[in-house]
């Protein structure tokens, strides 16, 4: 695979393919919204969906352990679909989780799918970490008072025009101050880089770097400053009720 380099208040960061983030002066890696246990969260409100969500997600995540060797690993929030999540690992999948974080710092960002620390596993829990320039949180926040932030929560997926029409695909969002990661899980949908939620992070808009099989597609998205204002709009029209 091969992973585009993306440089944020100085320090270089390698966006992968696989939708993980690393950055290597820190050996860190970064990963947001693996939604671990979704499937077994439905299943138990009846909603039957295949229950290897959580086997698959983990098997995505042992080669890029294999590949850059982290010393730290930083899940950014909704690591768990919910709080009860770990609770309902099987044997086996909390096994392979186990010797996944094995021997290395282990830090879980708190989202609102998983707004308490993950029992029984190991690692530090906080609401946000800041690394040098770099912070580190679940949802993003407008403005540069943010600071340097990299965040994920909003799954972020964009389309590229091809020969045979447009390919849709999980992205990476940045611009000059911010980075949205995909969601990692196997079990995630996405939403739109132009819905408003989204726009209201890249009012002056910033690059879409969509996840290919072996490497990055890369696109620039343009000013998405009225998209921005729609959503501040409504967001005013609900604190106003």
């Amino acid at each position: 695979m091969i992973s585009a380099p993306f440089h944020l208040a100085g320090e270089r960061l390698l966006l992968d393919p696989a939708g993980a983030l690393f950055w290597p002066a820190q050996r860190l890696l970064v990963l947001a919204d693996l939604h671990l246990e979704k499937g077994s969260h439905f299943a138990a409100r009846g909603q039957l969906v295949p229950p290897y969500d959580t086997r698959e997600t983990l098997a995505r995540l042992q080669p890029l352990l294999r590949r850059f060797a982290p010393a730290h690993l930083l899940f950014l929030g909704d690591s768990f679909h919910d709080a009860g999540g770990p609770s309902r690992l099987s044997a086996p999948d909390r096994q392979a989780l186990a010797a996944l974080l094995a021997g290395r710092e282990v830090t879980w960002v708190l989202g609102n799918h998983d707004p308490v620390p993950p029992e029984g596993l190991p690692g530090a829990a906080v609401d946000e970490l800041k690394l040098g320039p770099l912070t580190f949180r679940h949802e993003g926040r407008p403005g540069n008072a943010a600071g340097f932030e990299l965040s994920g929560h909003f799954h972020p997926k964009a389309a590229l025009e091809t020969r045979c029409g447009p390919v849709e695909r999980p992205c990476f969002l940045a611009d000059a101050r911010r980075v949205m990661l995909p969601a990692f899980g196997a079990y995630t949908g996405g939403l739109a880089i132009t819905a408003p939620p989204i726009a209201a992070l890249f009012p002056r808009g910033g690059r879409a770097f969509l996840l290919g099989r072996d490497r990055l597609y890369s696109a620039a998205t343009g000013p998405m400053r009225q998209l921005a204002s729609a959503a501040a709009g409504r967001m005013a029209a609900i604190g106003a009720t």
